[in-house]
């Protein structure tokens, strides 16, 4: 069996959601990293807690920045660690449907597309913020009706109109 993930790489939050069981992971988006040797001291929640009250010593990264990948290692080291928490399984390769924003470049698709493959996912299929959060509020973005979803999160927020399977006017603000 081939375990089923969607992510939702926020800039605040992270959050996975593992079929059949629900969101399974839902932690801020920093990763503690010491200054001297670069090694990761935490991850999630842990970091969160870290964020304006590290030791001199220690740095609290955030490696999302408005929606698209700022920072490519931190980044895959985060999605390793969220990914094996949502799993648990270190042989069981996921498939993984991704949230980016509308607005992003093809570069920083595929920068999305190859972190969450580094990070042991066995295949990622992209979908728009806005079209993910239509379908996870029931609408059946498939019909010739046009349907204003907002995605207001954290670095972005995003207003589309949905009809037949995809966005008809996007607006990021």
């Amino acid at each position: 069996m081939i375990n089923e993930i969607g992510i939702d790489l926020g800039t605040a939050n992270t959050i996975i959601y593992l079929k059949g069981k629900g969101i399974v992971v839902n932690e801020p988006t920093v990763v503690a990293v010491s200054k001297a040797t670069g090694k990761i001291h935490s991850i999630g929640a842990a970091a969160g807690e870290m964020l304006g009250r590290t030791p001199v010593d220690i740095r609290a990264l955030t490696p999302i920045k408005e929606g698209v990948i700022a920072n490519f290692d931190i980044t895959v080291a985060m999605l390793k660690h969220f990914i094996k928490k949502a799993v648990n399984s270190s042989f069981m390769k996921p498939r993984a449907v991704v949230c980016i924003p509308s607005h992003i470049t093809d570069v920083e698709k595929r920068a999305v597309r190859d972190a969450v493959l580094s990070a042991g996912v066995k295949e990622v299929y992209l979908i728009e913020k806005c079209m993910a959060a239509a379908i996870g509020a029931g609408i059946e973005v498939n019909r010739p009706i046009g349907s204003m979803v907002v995605d207001i999160g954290a670095g972005t927020t995003e207003i589309a109109v949905v009809s037949l399977g995809g966005g008809i006017y996007d607006i990021l603000a």
